[in-house]
């Protein structure tokens, strides 16, 4: 059995529980996945998807580190890791094979690392009130559409790399080869936004009412919205050092352009 505690905010932990089902399938085992309800994402996996309907994966929402399941099942495996041992052991995104080879029948991993890529999004269909909100916006993404995700508050090294002027930039590349294109806007950074918006005047596309605090239901809502958004565009402009780009862009295997990134 493998039971998986991803770690961080919404995009690390898909690509962490997409890999933990990977590593099952491998083993042929069950998948148990502990989801935590804590600042960064505070919200159950079911108020933004589908309940999982694979017989071999459970979902599992704790509110508390101490939580009696989390403790049951972390207390009782017969190995247990954290981020370091699989950042340790891994090569290229998998786990090396001597490490593979050594992992007991019933393991517990902590990690917001990915461990073996994988492009099936097949678990993660958003609620029909979800569903019905991002048709909303992507109804309006013809005839080209071209997605900028612009992370600032939070990552440093995004901000540092992924400049203003250089999604501008991009973004007048764009419209030189396509002028009939739109953007669709997904950033943290309100002032942001209104810069674009006159820089680019009636081209750009966004959840303007959205919440950014992921200490909230409503702004995991928002969040998921906006990746899923950016998902359904024609090609991406994203950040540098961004999970939520990386996933939004291969959610569908859409081309994508990382500003700054030279």
């Amino acid at each position: 059995m493998v039971i998986i505690q991803p770690s961080g905010g919404l995009c690390n932990r898909i690509r962490v529980i997409n890999s933990a089902r990977e590593l099952a399938k491998r083993r042929k085992e069950k998948l148990i996945v502990l989801w935590y309800l804590c600042p960064e994402l505070n919200c159950t996996f079911e108020d933004l998807f589908l309940p999982v309907a694979e017989p071999d994966i459970q979902i599992i929402n704790i509110r508390s580190l101490y939580d009696p399941r989390k403790l049951f099942w972390q207390l009782t495996s017969g190995q247990r890791f954290g981020n370091d041992d699989i950042l340790n052991n891994k090569t290229d995104g998998i786990l090396n094979a001597d490490f593979y080879h050594s992992l007991k029948k019933r393991i517990y991993i902590f990690t917001w690392e990915h461990f073996y890529p994988s492009h099936d999004y097949s678990l993660y269909i958003p609620t029909p009130s979800l569903q019905k909100r991002i048709d909303s916006y992507t109804k309006d993404f013809a005839p080209r559409c071209i997605g900028v995700h612009i992370r600032r508050t939070d990552n440093a090294v995004s901000m540092g790399k992924s400049t203003t002027e250089q999604f501008i930039s991009e973004m007048k590349k764009e419209l030189v080869t396509h002028p009939e294109s739109r953007f669709f806007l997904a950033t943290d950074d309100q002032a942001e936004e209104a810069l674009l918006r006159r820089e680019f005047p009636g081209k750009i596309i966004s959840n303007q009412n959205r919440t950014i605090d992921r200490n909230s239901v409503e702004g995991m809502h928002d969040a998921l919205l906006d990746l899923y958004c950016l998902a359904a565009t024609d090609k991406l402009i994203g950040s540098y050092w961004s999970s939520f780009t990386d996933i939004a862009a291969d959610m569908h295997g859409i081309e994508k352009i990382i500003a700054g990134d030279v």
